[in-house]
């Protein structure tokens, strides 16, 4: 009796050779990304040179490059001028940027963590209509706000400012999207169970998991909010209620009677960008951090 012996085929083992990147690959991206970063610091470095010139130099010197070195003087002379109303302005900027964006990140969180979480009748037209929000274009607004806060008398009011600005149909949109993926609902399970609330449960556990959104919220909100302009220019007319956009745009309109104000401009629109810029270098180490772990998972 014969036995066949069949040996099967062994396996080839291929080695992939690394790929390498070319050195014209690296020299293009990095070529890219300078010019890109030139494109957009050169506004911001005109900006710096230009607000520490006296209102002679600006016109007058090289637009990339100190000439009388003046920045402390002006930033002096903004916070002087009309009784500090440049200060009153940037203070309440910071406070319809600031404390609208909380409270509409909060809401929104809020919002959203319920339309992902909880099962109830009209959950997904409550949903669409949010989608709707999103897309309608903040501008096409201003002036059905303006009519509504007419009838009630706050308008040329913080509140009329302020209000409009802690609703955010994108950040309940985000908000449900995350909460749905982050938030297990095992987790919620094993919250109840141990005797937690919904509310309890939702400001112990779920804000914790779903902190990048949040931080993406607040920051969308606060940079909205703080260069909303069409808002306030329908809303205010009264300067002690400006945000320091548009408190700036009414300077920008008087250049033609007074002069003076081109330097004072100048060095209000640069202390206006450093809010955004630390806001942004404060929230993104949670940013990056949250991108990171969704990345993993």
């Amino acid at each position: 009796m014969s036995t066949a012996t069949i040996t099967a085929p062994r396996a080839v083992k291929t080695r992939r050779s690394p790929i390498r990147e070319s050195g014209m690959s690296r020299t293009g991206a990095m070529l890219i990304m300078v010019v890109f970063s030139v494109y957009f610091l050169l506004p911001l470095w005109w900006l710096l040179v230009a607000s520490s010139k006296d209102t002679g130099d600006i016109l007058t010197t090289a637009p990339l490059w100190f000439s009388d070195f003046q920045l402390w003087n002006n930033i002096g002379a903004v916070f002087a001028y009309n009784d500090g109303i440049y200060g009153r302005w940037l203070w309440n900027s910071v406070l319809y940027a600031a404390l609208g964006g909380a409270i509409a990140t909060l809401l929104a969180a809020m919002a959203g963590y319920a339309l992902a979480k909880y099962r109830f009748p009209g959950r997904d037209v409550i949903f669409n209509v949010v989608l709707g929000g999103v897309l309608v274009p903040a501008t096409a607004l201003a002036l059905p706000l303006f009519l509504l806060f007419s009838q009630v008398q706050l308008t040329n009011t913080f509140w009329a400012v302020f209000l409009p600005s802690i609703v955010s149909p994108f950040g309940v949109y985000l908000a449900r999207i995350f909460a749905a993926q982050s938030v297990p609902d095992e987790l919620l399970e094993a919250s109840r169970l141990d005797g937690a609330g919904e509310v309890r449960t939702f400001f112990t556990v779920s804000i914790r998991l779903m902190t990048p959104a949040l931080v993406t919220m607040f920051l969308f909100q606060f940079v909205g909010i703080w260069n909303n302009f069409f808002l306030p220019m329908i809303m205010l007319r009264s300067e002690e209620f400006f945000p320091v956009v548009y408190g700036l745009y009414t300077w920008n309109t008087q250049l033609n009677q007074i002069p003076e104000l081109r330097s004072l401009l100048l060095v209000g629109a640069l202390l206006s960008v450093i809010p955004l810029i630390v806001t942004f270098l404060l929230l993104q180490r949670f940013w990056r951090n949250g991108l990171g772990a969704g990345a993993l998972k």
